[in-house]
């Protein structure tokens, strides 16, 4: 978002997914005011600012990821009050968001600041349903492919969520289509045992260039997390008072890959459950998350993408939290 017709285009964008969201047209004209307000605040204020827009299918709803590094926001209570302005505006921006969108959170630090915002369908009945586990993502393709390498999806059920973040082998077309075969696999029946799944991933795979992948079930209940995954992708465990590193096995489903052998551990009351792809470093302080442990997950997802990214390979961050 780097100048001003970014903010139409970005415009035009958000009324083709309203469309393919199903929202009618109230829902629409909020999309596009929450669309607009985050876009030209990242062009009037931000440094190097994103704006990522995605249907969410299941959730009827269209999401909005906006991502800037810095100078960041002051006092952001004081920004959310209609009439408060830095550039000379009426100041309208964040409090006209935090009234048009069904979820609206927002982080700041001197770092840049970190948004999320969702417009959808029947928004009071979506509110209400809250499932109790929420999982929120970020994925990114590199830059110049019109595809991303990388795919993943989620299954929530009461209080466990079953969640696939899949790799393809290099990037591009024939990458995402690796790591889409996965997630059919998995959309298939999220419920079965993980390493059951990747062995049935792996043979799937064998028409393709291949994939890493790692499969989690965690049960909010039972407090107890499974894991089971071939090659680089990386699952980490992190509160303030855990941080573990779950360990994957070598190989490529698809290709080259050991029976598969599942990780049980405890998933700590206050814990996130964090996977990324190796398009994300994999060493990070865990310090930098603690702010974020009790937010929305796709904050936590956004600041791993905007400070971690190695920016030659498509990048993905799936973060999962229990509702408090």
């Amino acid at each position: 978002m780097d100048d001003n017709s970014r903010v139409g285009e970005a415009r035009r964008f958000a009324a083709a997914l309203a469309l393919r969201a199903g929202l009618d047209e109230l829902e629409a004209g909020r999309l596009a005011i929450v669309v607009t307000e985050l876009g030209t605040n990242l062009v009037r204020h931000a440094q190097r600012g994103q704006l990522l827009l995605a249907v969410r299918e299941e959730a009827g709803d269209v999401e909005m990821v906006a991502i800037d590094h810095g100078p960041g926001i002051a006092d952001i209570r004081r920004s959310m009050d209609d009439g408060f302005s830095t550039g000379g505006t009426p100041g309208t921006g964040l409090g006209a968001i935090r009234r048009q969108a069904r979820d609206f959170e927002l982080h700041s630090s001197p770092e840049g600041t970190l948004a999320v915002a969702r417009v959808g369908r029947a928004q009071a009945a979506a509110l209400a349903a809250a499932p109790a586990i929420e999982v929120g993502g970020v994925s990114l393709p590199l830059r110049g492919e019109i595809v991303c390498g990388d795919a993943w999806a989620a299954a929530v059920e009461g209080t466990r969520t079953s969640v696939i973040v899949a790799d393809g082998l290099g990037h591009g077309l024939d990458a995402s289509e690796a790591a889409q075969a996965a997630l059919d696999v998995f959309a298939a029946d999220p419920w079965r045992a993980p390493r059951v799944l990747l062995e049935v991933i792996h043979a799937r795979l064998r028409s393709t260039r291949g994939a890493a992948v790692t499969l989690l079930q965690a049960d909010a209940a039972s407090n107890r997390l499974r894991a089971c995954g071939a090659g680089n992708v990386s699952a980490r465990v992190l509160s303030g008072a855990v941080d573990r590193s779950l360990v994957m096995q070598h190989g490529t489903a698809g290709l080259q890959m050991r029976r598969p052998e599942e990780v049980e551990i405890e998933w700590p009351q206050h814990a996130l459950l964090i996977v990324h792809t190796d398009g994300i470093a994999s060493r990070w302080e865990a310090q930098r998350f603690y702010p974020l442990l009790m937010r929305d997950p796709a904050l936590a997802a956004a600041l791993l993408l905007r400070d971690h990214s190695r920016e030659r390979d498509d990048a993905t961050a799936t973060v999962i939290r229990r509702r408090m």
